[in-house]
């Protein structure tokens, strides 16, 4: 029987065969060809405003620990360390048990949980501490393993319910709402160490803490109304029910036929199939070195930033603020968004090696001048510095994010993403605590090990990565190869 389309609005797919494909065929093509539509837009925002509370929450914890000292609190060196990296080092849990969960119970089993996690640990971070970093520790760890689940989940959802010509645009701009995330962390801190007479400080970090709860606690309710993706569903054989899902979601229609289909491409396989470990290596190793440079740098923007103003106190605090919100909205957002926006036009390959590039020249640049590091080369040291966060955003920061939904089987997609985003929230936590202790020896020295990292990350995008741009997903993972007919 011939697979027949329909369609009573404008997502209505484009260039469809009406020969019988087989209905994973049908499904697939459905959603790769269908016109951008409301439920793009619905997926994105759904999934979106989860990543802006990533951000913000991530973030936050920068400016909390630069508070917490003059509010009465007794933090070391390796209590800030901790206290920064913890959610983290948790995202990793996150990441590998949302990500299992996510091909083992189907996607709508699990999507939104990681929410209520991560509003619980913003919401006990801001209230529970009681002046007890142990007790501000859990409830951040608390909160990162849901920001992991996040990377686990959110990603797939989206890749699931584009298109290939927008694919790139769609999951990048989840991505991209960290850009909000974080200029709207920098500029609300600013807001409340300019106004310490109105709200004190001691209350002030525990607001600001709290934010992070708010816009996950809204979409909490949306994503767990979501079907489960059509593109899961007839993977696991179960056809009809991926049509009516479809048609629900997204106002296509399709009919199915009765053969059943299958894709057997089990968990193992990542490690099996060398061509799929090869892959892992590259989205999961450069994804881990630039998140080393991007959450080390950022969380600790304000040690940074001490390097080149005299202020001390809340002055410099205040100071180094003022820098990171320029430098986080002038570079870090238009780079964002100028990835998302030709991830689709020039390729997420050439992008990403154009950004570990451009970073290799910036972070070598510092370390090779250090009086650039010096009160008496501010402009030039912030022209320099958000030169690294522009081509880190437009390139790896936005890429590695794109590639893994893209690259694995549909029944092994959660996992793969989940492993390279564990591998990425690694880097961050070991980024974050490391250089800590790195920078006590000097910017320059920083600057250096990240130059290393970035020319390694290039290396390993080049030999390990393909390009996707303009292809299907089960091209791409190569899903036919592991397509069975089952009775």
């Amino acid at each position: 029987m011939d697979n027949v389309y329909s369609c009573a609005n404008d997502n209505c797919p484009e260039n469809m065969d009406d020969k019988d494909n087989g209905n994973i065929d049908t499904i697939n093509q459905a959603l790769d060809n269908a016109n951008s539509g409301k439920f793009h837009f619905r997926t994105f925002l759904t999934a979106g405003m989860g990543f802006f509370t990533d951000a913000y929450d991530l973030f936050i914890i920068g400016t909390v620990i630069a508070i917490l000292p003059m509010v009465g609190w007794v933090i070391t060196t390796t209590d800030a360390a901790l206290i920064s990296s913890i959610s983290l080092i948790a995202a990793v849990i996150g990441a590998l048990t949302f990500g299992r969960l996510l091909d083992y119970l189907g996607r709508k089993a699990v999507y939104g949980l990681e929410l209520v996690l991560l509003v619980i640990g913003a919401l006990g971070s801001a209230f529970l501490s009681f002046k007890s970093v142990d007790a501000l520790i859990f409830w951040r760890l608390l909160l990162g393993i849901g920001i992991g689940g996040d990377y686990a989940t959110s990603s797939v959802i989206m890749s699931e319910y584009s298109n290939i010509k927008s694919r790139g645009k769609y999951v990048g701009s989840i991505l991209s709402m960290q850009s909000i995330g974080l200029v709207v962390s920098s500029l609300l801190a600013l807001a409340f160490l300019l106004n310490t007479k109105i709200i004190p400080l001691a209350d002030a970090w525990k607001i600001l803490l709290a934010v992070g709860a708010v816009p996950a606690a809204v979409v909490i309710y949306y994503r767990r109304k979501m079907p489960e993706p059509p593109r899961y569903t007839v993977a696991k054989g179960h056809a009809d029910e991926a049509a009516a899902n479809l048609k629900s979601y997204t106002g296509i229609d399709v009919k199915m036929d009765k053969k059943k289909e299958q894709v057997n491409a089990p968990w193992y396989t990542l490690f099996t199939d060398r061509k799929f470990l090869i892959t892992l290596i590259g989205t999961a190793g450069a994804w881990f070195l630039m998140d080393w440079a991007f959450y080390g740098n950022s969380i600790m923007s304000h040690d940074i930033f001490a390097t080149i103003i005299t202020q001390t106190g809340l002055a410099g605090l205040i100071k180094s603020t003022e820098y990171a919100a320029l430098i986080f909205t002038v570079a870090a957002l238009p780079g964002y968004w100028l990835a998302t926006f030709t991830l689709d036009k020039i390729g997420r390959k050439t992008i990403q090696v154009i950004g570990f590039t451009m970073l290799a020249v910036s972070y070598m640049i510092l370390a090779a001048f250090p009086v650039l590091d010096t009160p008496g080369y501010v402009v030039e040291f912030l022209v320099v510095y958000g030169m690294s966060y522009f081509f880190m955003m437009f390139g790896p920061n936005v890429t590695t994010f794109v590639y893994p939904p893209e690259v694995f089987p549909v029944t092994t997609r959660g996992l793969g993403t989940g492993i390279s985003a564990a591998g990425a929230k690694t880097g961050a936590f070991i980024g974050t605590f490391v250089d800590a202790f790195i920078i006590v020896s000097g910017l320059s020295v920083l600057m250096s090990v990240l130059t290393v990292f970035s020319i390694a990350a290039l290396i390993i995008t080049v030999l390990c990565l393909p390009e996707t741009k303009g292809r299907a997903m089960e091209e791409i993972s190569r899903e036919k190869e592991y397509t069975q007919t089952v009775q």
